[in-house]
């Protein structure tokens, strides 16, 4: 269990998330083609295509309605280059294909500046091309790891700076990661994040370019995981940004404890972040219970969050758009987030070759109500080299006079 963990962490490049509905389940990989020299090579090619009413101003599968990405990622790791020192590098590629001059308007994911659109450039000028999605150094003595660079960074060990995978291609980070398993059944883990990439969508999110978080302060991260107890992990997480907010420090303390046995699961979580430069500090709290029947899985979730800290800033992921918390689904972060008590259903069952999910969202945020649907089918072909979602996605809100509806499909071959 705690060598799992360690590779989890230390070379999480090998893990590539494709689900869209919390907890996001890793995809598995074909078998990577291994050099006499010792180089690991790998990668994924992914379609991607979402079309939406926009609350009934277009019609779906429309050029207006529709956005969509071609994207190539090439990966190579060496964990014994030389005296026990790893490397490892991952370049990433996106392209339109030209779909925008007849099939979409837009597109998941970018590379490129968003403002130099409508300056005598089309969509595919500023949204094809590629970067260095990750590159670093990694180094084993005894039970302690240490990775410096570029790099992917787990939810469960860091809340507020993980590598999103609900998009085309995940968000990653320039930070260095040490982590120490001494302890028995723990985990300790520390890191500096100094910067990184957004995950979003549309020509807003810009894949390609990297920023500091906190200027050269940079945000500390220190984790403690404990499995002691069988079917029970513990997970506590501080961060500390020294002057982030106005020349003010940021300190946010986050835990969550899950159990599970027997087929049930239960879950609680909660946290706070604190500031003088912050209105009043944000606090949110969580819990779930669930059971699996087998062929058949149900649970339901509770999550609020006050009206403190920032709206559409605290609680949420630095490195995207979503948050830790037990309700988040696939496009409600805004509305839980912030000032909101937030109930979600799930159900799930296993079916076709694959497994269908059902997950419900009712929120009073702010003072209104706020409903979500998703329906989604996943499945894994050709030997589980290739996963392909569809997803249907409901959304409805009291300010709206319309509801929302988005169809997403997507496909993502390892190799």
């Amino acid at each position: 269990m705690k060598k799992t963990l360690l590779l989890s962490v230390v070379a999480s490049t090998m893990i590539m998330a494709g689900g869209d509905i919390a907890p996001v389940e890793p995809v598995a990989e074909a078998p990577a083609v291994v050099a006499e020299s010792g180089w690991d090579f790998g990668g994924q090619a992914v379609v991607y295509y979402q079309t939406a009413d926009h609350k009934g101003a277009d019609d779906f599968f429309t050029q207006e309605s529709a956005q969509a990405d071609f994207g190539l990622q090439l990966r190579a790791v060496n964990k014994n280059v030389i005296g026990g020192i790893g490397f490892g590098a991952e370049v990433t590629g996106l392209s339109t294909l030209n779909l925008e001059d007849s099939l979409v308007s837009n597109v998941m994911q970018a590379v490129g500046n968003a403002a130099a659109i409508g300056n005598g450039n089309d969509l595919d000028d500023v949204t094809d091309g590629g970067w260095i999605s990750q590159m670093y150094m990694t180094f084993a003595a005894g039970n302690t790891n240490i990775k410096l660079g570029r790099q992917e960074l787990p939810k469960a060990l860091s809340p507020f700076a993980f590598s999103e995978g609900w998009n085309v291609f995940k968000n990653t980070f320039d930070a260095a990661l040490i982590v120490n398993s001494d302890i028995p059944d723990t985990t300790l883990v520390g890191a500096w994040v100094y910067g990184g990439n957004h995950n979003g969508i549309g020509v807003g999110a810009n894949l390609s370019d990297f920023n500091k978080f906190n200027d050269d302060n940079g945000v500390f991260m220190l984790t403690a995981q404990n499995k002691s107890v069988e079917g029970l992990t513990l997970t506590g997480t501080w961060y500390y940004a020294p002057e982030m907010l106005g020349g003010e420090d940021l300190n946010i303390i986050w835990g969550d404890a899950k159990f599970a046995i027997a087929g049930v699961s239960l879950g609680l979580q909660g946290g706070t972040w604190m500031s003088d430069g912050l209105p009043d500090d944000a606090i949110a709290f969580g819990t779930k219970v669930g059971y699996n029947f087998g062929m058949f899985d149900v649970s339901v979730a509770y999550s609020s969050v006050d009206d403190g800290g920032v709206k559409g800033v605290t609680m949420r992921n630095v490195g995207g758009v979503k948050t830790p918390l037990y309700t988040q689904m696939i496009l409600n972060q805004n509305f839980i987030s912030y000032d909101s008590e937030t109930v979600v259903a799930r159900a799930g069952m296993k079916a076709l070759g694959g497994k269908f999910g059902l997950a419900v969202d009712y929120s009073d945020v702010e003072g209104a109500d706020y409903t979500e649907l998703d329906f989604v089918y996943k499945t894994k072909v050709w030997n589980d080299s290739t996963t392909l979602f569809a997803g249907y996605i409901f959304q409805d809100h009291d300010a709206w006079e319309d509801p929302n509806n988005v169809l997403r499909f997507w496909a993502r071959y390892n190799f």
